[in-house]
């Protein structure tokens, strides 16, 4: 006689690690997507048998919108995905290829989304009637295997950049404006003394502007007055503006230039395990962890201390990033290196690779361009970075992220093909 044996049930969601918890939701982003490319299959069956002859309804979208209690929009965009990634058949009952079949396998594998879907049959949609099939198919098939491991924002980047070189005369240009535009700006004082200003800037005059007033109208750090900062964007910039003609009134450089230069004390010991503290300028103190970050901006000169307090080294001016050497960290990372990231340079920090602790040095093949969020990530969690030998920097997610830890790359910033 058989008894049934107890079923072992999930243990709690508190009682798992990190890891466990990246793992189970990975496992369930991918049945999602499973799922969804197979309800696309029947939504392609149903339509293709008819709906009206079915259900009564005029269209599928209707019917399906009715099934799904959702908007005959969002029905539209769901069979119109579908669509594109399933075979259907003609009016005799032939069988018609599939407009995106690369993507579609990859769905019902669970390896890239709805969200990925949509850009890539648009896409296909968008390529010129003269192009070959063969071309059509590398073309899906290189975003396909981008969107495996990249967010939608790149995948159109790279589809923008594929139609670009297959359909290289582009739309047809506009007439030009017969009245050329200049720069305006436009002063009005209100009775109460205030000053209303608009107008418009051509893009080197704006950009210079922006470059300066940026670093002015960064958010205050909670630490210095313990109260966030509740200033409006446009509220910075208002009184960026103001510290900025300040500056221009009383010293002859404008601001915007080098960056001030900090001491930062720190044993030896601590730098390399990243625990205890640091001190700032003698006055404020930091984690070890903040400490190494701030010691990748070579901006920032790094005082070591040995076991019983005495200085090991004191950075040296050939320590420092040069403006040479970060015009050409912008020119070859564009902004953010990170995967994904669009932050432009004047909002990134220069990253050691090899951290200056370990003996990175200040060269261009160990230097990255990092906004101060990547910049943190990458000091803070098992994320890697190394530049490759075509001298790119190249990216190593956690195996939480990606269990093979395949390189990633940013191509926001930098054509995919080259």
């Amino acid at each position: 006689m058989s008894r049934n044996l107890p079923t072992q049930e999930p243990p709690p969601l508190w009682r798992l690690s990190g890891r466990e918890l990246a793992d189970e939701v990975r496992t369930r982003l991918e049945a999602l997507w499973r799922l969804d490319a197979e309800l696309g299959q029947l939504l392609v069956e149903v339509d293709s048998r008819g709906v009206s002859e079915l259900y009564g309804y005029g269209s599928t979208a209707a019917w399906f919108a009715h099934m799904g209690r959702m908007s005959r929009g969002e029905a539209k965009k769901h069979l119109d995905r579908a669509r594109g990634v399933n075979p259907g058949r003609s009016i005799d009952g032939t069988e018609t290829p599939a407009a995106a079949p690369a993507t579609g396998a990859a769905a019902l594998a669970g390896e890239i989304g709805p969200h990925h879907i949509g850009r890539i049959v648009g896409f296909l949609k968008k390529i010129p009637a003269g192009v070959s099939e063969e071309d059509r198919s590398s073309a899906e098939k290189i975003l396909v295997e981008l969107a495996r491991q990249a967010t939608p924002h790149e995948v159109d980047k790279a589809a923008d950049e594929i139609l670009a070189r297959m359909d290289q005369d582009g739309k047809e240009p506009k007439d030009p404006d017969p009245t050329e535009r200049k720069p305006e700006l436009r002063m009005r004082q209100r009775k109460d003394g205030w000053f209303d200003i608009d107008g418009q800037l051509d893009p080197i005059t704006g950009t210079r502007l922006s470059t300066i007033l940026d670093p002015l109208s960064t958010p205050r750090p909670a630490g210095e007055d313990k109260w966030p900062d509740l200033r409006s964007t446009s509220q910075r910039y208002g009184e960026a503006f103001g510290e900025a003609i300040a500056m221009l009134a009383n010293v002859p450089d404008v601001p915007g230039g080098d960056r001030a230069h900090l001491v930062v004390t720190v044993a030896l010991n601590d730098l390399k395990s990243k625990l205890g503290t640091a001190c700032l300028d003698m006055v404020s103190e930091l984690t070890a962890t903040e400490t190494r970050m701030l010691a990748c901006d070579c901006h920032i000169i790094p005082a070591v201390l040995g076991s019983k307090g005495e200085p090991l080294d004191l950075g040296r001016a050939k320590r420092l990033v040069t403006p040479a050497l970060r015009k050409a960290l912008i020119i070859r990372d564009g902004g953010c290196a990170f995967p994904g990231c669009h932050r432009k340079p004047r909002h990134c920090d220069v990253h050691h690779a090899i951290e200056w602790a370990h003996g990175g040095l200040t060269v261009l093949r160990n230097l990255v361009l990092l906004c101060s969020a990547h910049h943190r990530l990458l000091h803070s969690s098992p994320w890697t970075v190394h530049i490759a030998e075509d001298g790119i920097p190249t990216f190593v997610p956690p195996d939480y992220v990606d269990p093979l830890r395949a390189p990633r790359r940013n191509i926001l910033h930098q054509p995919l093909l080259r």
